[in-house]
């Protein structure tokens, strides 16, 4: 076997040094178990992205000096992780004979009037002047409150601040979920449209959805795609998972009729609404696309209309809290919104407007200034649509839903986007974030979105990332997080290389699940990572150690290609049969994603070894559900007239496993087969532009839903 380390003349060299320094990885072990070590021109590019010049021989040994003597100088760090009921030490630098003295303002501002320890240290740094620095402890009491507090320590005549997160060990189970556990649905809302809808499925909707789903079936909850924020006029990115602001919401579906200011419109301008609405209702029944352009532009038209028309003085008391408690973040998206409204979509040059100008150029300050009203439209939008998303999980408490919304979280922004583009310091400059090559992706991933920089995060007490999380659980009872491997590591591909070029960059992920398990802890709330493909045992066991529930695919649960009896798989997961990537039940048993993937090119080989694969796949998965009685062998003679039971089989075989969560897929229910998002495509395929439909091709709007024949039996078996 080839040895899969780092030798030591390599770990000795200065610039592999450096890269470990700052969590930089030098080399890795893919997914097939083979080994690589990173070129050093890649190291250079993710270092330089990083802020840390390691240009030539003489930088990079400056760049080492400069961060260890940081690191061993400042009096203490500017974020520190400290778990709820236990001591947690501090480390703090001063001279020899210096006695630190520390404080704690909480997070409400009343000081603490705990007992913080000082213990005493052996090692002795030298710093540039010559000084030397020892290294000491403050030891945090067991009985510090959880949030996020402000540390103040002074040592000698220095003194300095750090945020400590104080978090809970782990996010406990709901009660529910402890002895048995709970099952919902997972759906894609813009798909999904009633007679109310404006041609895509919208907040009033998603509240019908959960009400629905709770009286109809019991479910106790919806998963459904991400509301991130995207553009403010068309066009509008299909992708959910590529949005523009991962801090605020999509306001394209808000539903105009849905807020009081509709109810109090002159006649004439309710006649104008009504009449918008009309012009857009035939989208509804199309089966073949969602047209969120040609929704938004008639759409946008009636908001403006019931903004003008003006609020109470109560209503916009409400909005004016909204604002204070949103700060400066909205005046990011706002102005985002206003410079996208009136210069265009930024054209794919260095002459952008997202390039040349920045939140402070005196080209934006006028712009602001010349169309103040369309600015506050837009801040508007943003607090409407928060309002109507807290609504429907407010409705889903209401009827007795034990999680409501499932929130799902992309893994990062558009580069171009308002979060990049207000706070370009938060990001790596001239890095992407994608995956490396695996049997999948022989090329790898470039996902194009910028990652956060770990080192601004740490100075910053993490803030942008504990926004992101509250909001999400100010409107949902659980969070999903995409590709929660990047909590640990990220792919990073330095500017103009290929995906293969990269390495992984590593986060402080203990302080990052810690957040994750205050903000769910204060929400009573529940957090699934997706942690699908291959995952490195200690990532794993972190995840289970924090009470982050995993995710479990039915398809998926496999080795060799043998499937794992649904009773084997692991409690702490969510449980479902596909994924949006995948095509439904019933058109990947008719080999879909074959005939999909022969169609757009996406095949590496010929299809017959593919459709080879897929067939022993298939063959596969049957046999199980076979040998654990999940299906009867006599199916299998037709297994076409059969179908519905084989997707029956699928779904008895989740039920039968042990995990805490369980999802049944809307268009598994409906007998829909083609799938939302094909990966590797963009406009091959209208990913994210497939309306609900049934087996036959014809809508399934909401109204009849949940009294399909087809998903009540599909909930007659995730009620047991």
């Amino acid at each position: 076997m080839t040895e899969q380390t780092e030798n030591a003349t390599r770990l000795a060299r200065p610039l592999i040094r450096l890269a470990k320094l700052v969590g930089v990885a030098t080399s890795y072990v893919g997914m097939s178990h083979d080994y690589h070590e990173i070129e050093d021109d890649v190291l250079v590019a993710v270092l330089k992205a990083l802020g840390i010049d390691a240009s030539n021989d003489e930088a990079i040994n400056q760049s080492i000096t400069s961060i260890k003597s940081e690191r061993e100088t400042r009096v203490v760090a500017p974020t520190v992780l400290h778990i709820v009921g236990k001591e947690s030490k501090v480390e703090v630098h001063g001279g020899v004979f210096d006695v630190p003295e520390a404080t704690i303002t909480l997070e409400n501002g009343e000081r603490f009037t705990g007992a913080i320890a000082h213990e005493g240290g052996e090692k002795a740094a030298s710093s540039v002047g010559g000084d030397f620095f020892c290294t000491s402890y403050l030891v945090l009491p067991a009985d510090l409150p959880e949030g996020y507090h402000t540390l103040t320590v002074a040592v000698g005549d220095r003194k300095a601040t750090a945020t400590v997160i104080s978090a809970p060990e782990k996010i406990d189970l709901l009660d529910d979920m402890k002895q048995g556990s709970l099952w919902g649905w997972m759906s894609q809302l813009y798909s999904i449209r009633s007679k109310g809808s404006w041609g895509v499925g919208d907040f009033e909707d998603l509240k019908t959805m959960l009400v629905e789903s709770k009286k109809k079936t019991g479910a106790d909850f919806m998963l459904i795609n991400p509301m991130h924020a995207a553009e403010p006029v068309p066009p509008l990115t299909p992708s959910p998972y590529l949005p523009i602001s991962r801090r605020f919401i999509n306001f394209s579906y808000i539903r105009p009729e849905s807020m009081p200011e509709y109810l109090t419109l002159s006649h004439e301008d309710r006649a104008e609404v009504d009449a918008l609405h009309e012009q857009v209702e035939s989208l509804n029944d199309d089966a073949n696309l969602i047209d969120r352009d040609a929704m938004w532009r008639v759409k946008k038209h009636a908001l403006w209309i019931i903004y003008k028309a003006g609020r109470t003085k109560a209503r916009q008391a409400d909005f004016d809290r909204y604002l204070a408690d949103c700060g400066d973040e909205i005046e990011s998206y706002a102005t985002w919104c206003l410079c996208y409204d009136k210069w265009g979509a930024p054209a794919d040059d260095a002459d952008n407007w997202v390039r040349k100008y920045n939140r402070d150029s005196e080209e934006v300050a006028h712009l602001r200034e010349k169309y103040p009203d369309t600015l506050e439209f837009y801040r508007w939008l943003e607090w409407v649509a928060t309002e109507q998303l807290h609504s429907a999980q407010q409705a889903a408490r209401r009827v007795g839903m034990k999680i409501g919304i499932v929130a799902d979280m992309a893994v990062g922004v558009h580069p171009a986007g308002s979060d990049v583009w207000w706070n370009p310091e938060r990001f790596a400059k001239g890095a992407t974030v994608g995956a490396p090559p695996d049997m999948f992706n022989q090329q790898g991933q470039d996902w194009s979105q910028p990652p956060l920089n770990p080192i601004a995060l740490e100075q910053t007490g993490f803030q942008v990332y504990r926004d992101m999380v509250h909001g999400m659980f100010a409107n949902a009872g659980a969070v999903r997080i995409d590709h929660i491997l990047g909590l640990f590591r990220l792919w990073w591909i330095p500017e103009g290389k290929p995906a293969t070029d990269g390495t992984y960059v590593h986060y402080d992920s203990d302080i990052m699940l810690g957040i994750l398990a205050l903000e769910a802890s204060r929400a009573g709330g529940v957090v699934v990572g997706e942690d699908l493909g291959v995952v490195p045992a200690y990532v794993s066991k972190s995840l289970s150690e924090h009470g982050i529930l995993g995710c479990a695919v039915e398809w998926f649960e496999q080795n060799d290609g043998v499937f794992r009896a649904p009773k084997d798989w692991r409690p702490y997961a969510l449980a479902s049969v596909n994924t949006h990537d995948m095509p439904p039940a019933a058109g990947y048993l008719e080999y879909g994603h074959v005939k999909l993937r022969e169609e757009l090119g996406l095949l590496s080989g010929p299809v017959e070894e593919f459709q080879k694969s897929a067939t022993a796949e298939h063959n596969a998965m049957l046999r199980m559900l076979v040998e654990e009685g999940y299906l009867d062998q006599a199916a299998l003679e037709d297994e076409a007239a059969n179908e519905n039971e084989i997707i029956d089989a699928l779904y008895r075989g989740l039920k039968g496993s042990p995990c805490k969560l369980m999802a049944a897929s809307i268009v598994d229910a409906v007998g829909e087969k083609r799938t939302q998002n094909q990966p590797g495509t963009n406009n091959e395929y209208p990913n994210w532009r497939i309306p609900l439909a049934d087996g036959e091709g014809n809508v399934v709007p909401l109204e009849k839903l949940f009294d399909e024949p087809r998903l009540q039996e599909i909930t007659a078996i995730m009620r047991g």
